[in-house]
């Protein structure tokens, strides 16, 4: 499997953070006695693709695996966070639900297999002659999209605030002018928090609005984005529109941890902390037929959520349209006890239910929004409901639960649990809908005819 360019940038191959829960895992791998296999001809070249940008100098990674001499220094963590799957940090289950991912930064299962492998026979370095040219490393301040889209059309960037070494959460609102003067669709959006903000950033949520005749300020309706620590942006399909309005302004909500959390935190003042949003526009006369938005839809259903001491509880949540709508990504959210969540859609008139993804090891520095491709993006007739379910878990058997004699409530610190998800929809008419089923069917039938 080949990743892309920018998803290449953002990956690490070692676990760099404690609040990672273990996972069993399932690997089968060449024994002892198989072909022998080598740095330089077959494991260098994961490395490079999966691991460099984020584990270099100035990168987020907590060390350089740059040389053979750095990856054979750590080739045991790095076998056990790639055949746990931990590491590249996007934690999707291989087996359940939709497969075909935008960006897809897992390890194929070869891959997994060739590294363990690799390990399990001494690391040995091969032949010099087999080492891949070293890649052409994208700076570790660049926007990740700008590998593959260029610099952003519109950078919006907060107003700096300092960040202390510890203490209470913090939460800081500004509203920025975007300079755009017409409506534009945009093609792609990271949030980026800069420097040593990655690690106290918790969130940074991001709304579109206007000024208004008494010098205030209202929403257009229109999101731009939300991101969560560890997430690298967001994709939107060709042909849809996720607008940026004309003359809007960034209404900023940023959540910040003193301190940050994981290996990257700084635990020291952090001054004139400072976050990046790049915007990636269609061109001007780009023509689309539908509306895309960016929501997060509340998990509610059966109560508020609350955690007794030393217990677990699930929470799942509904929504249904009066239109059809295609779901085009999918990221769930929580803090520090959230384990698992899934996406699934219930067929009222047959009753039949379909799990879409699933996330079985879900982690709070990790965030990513899961993108459908287009082509098997689920395409939702008008009155089927989508289930949304997480679990959590308040026990000791949680590595990330500091004190589980605690009562835990809804809120927004980082000691408070959420639950919701984040979900972007495509907004169809019927001719819409069916114009995409039945081109579905169409390619389904000449893939059989070609296998004849």
């Amino acid at each position: 499997m080949s990743l892309p360019k920018w998803s290449v940038s953002a990956v690490a191959l070692v676990a760099t953070f404690a609040i990672h829960g273990a996972v069993d895992a399932q690997v089968s791998f060449a024994s002892n006695d198989a072909a022998e296999v080598t740095y330089a001809k077959d494991v260098a070249s994961i490395i490079q693709n999966n691991c460099m940008v984020c584990h270099r100098p100035g990168g987020i990674g907590p060390m350089d695996l740059l040389t053979y001499d750095d990856a054979r220094r750590y080739a045991r963590r790095i076998r056990e966070q790639v055949a746990n799957r931990l590491m590249p940090p996007y934690y999707y289950d291989a087996d359940i639900g939709i497969q075909k991912l935008e960006h897809d930064m897992r390890l194929s299962q070869e891959q997994i297999n060739t590294v363990v492998a690799w390990v399990d026979q001494g690391a040995p370095m091969g032949d010099p002659a087999d080492m891949p040219p070293m890649p052409n490393l994208v700076d570790t301040e660049e926007f990740m999209f700008t590998a593959e889209f260029g610099q952003p059309n519109v950078i919006v960037s907060s107003t700096p605030i300092d960040i202390p070494a510890n203490g209470l959460d913090m939460w800081h609102r500004p509203i920025v002018p975007t300079g755009v003067t017409e409506d534009r669709c945009i093609r792609a959006i990271q949030v980026r928090p800069v420097g040593s903000a990655k690690g106290v950033v918790h969130h940074a949520n991001s709304t579109f609005q206007r000024a208004d005749d008494d010098g205030g300020f209202e929403a257009t309706g229109d999101r731009a984005s939300e991101y969560a620590m560890g997430k690298l942006g967001e994709l939107i399909p060709e042909g849809v529109c996720r607008i940026l309005p004309a003359n809007s302004y960034v209404a900023w909500d940023i959540h910040m941890f003193p301190g940050g959390l994981g290996a990257a935190a700084p635990n020291a003042v952090i001054e004139d902390n400072v976050v990046d949003m790049g915007i990636w526009l269609w061109p001007a006369d780009y023509q689309y037929e539908y509306k895309q938005d960016l929501a997060l839809y509340p998990i509610r259903a059966g109560g508020e959520l609350v955690m007794k001491p030393h217990g677990t509880t699930m929470m799942q949540g509904f929504r249904t349209f009066d239109h059809p709508v295609r779901i085009d990504s999918f990221q769930p959210h929580g803090h520090l006890r959230l384990r698992s969540a899934s996406l699934e859609i219930l067929y009222p008139e047959t009753g039949r239910i379909e799990v879409i993804s699933m996330v079985s090891n879900w982690s709070a520095v990790w965030h990513q929004s899961h993108t459908y491709a287009s082509d098997v993006a689920p395409l939702v007739p008008a009155g089927a409901v989508l289930i949304i379910k997480q679990w959590y878990d308040n026990t000791e058997n949680n590595p990330n639960v500091v004190d589980p004699d605690m009562w835990v409530d809804d809120g927004s610190r980082t000691a408070d649990e959420m639950s919701h998800a984040w979900i972007a929809v495509t907004h169809l008419d019927e001719e819409g809908y069916q114009e995409l089923v039945d081109e579905r069917a169409a390619n389904e039938e000449r893939r059989i005819t070609d296998q004849d």
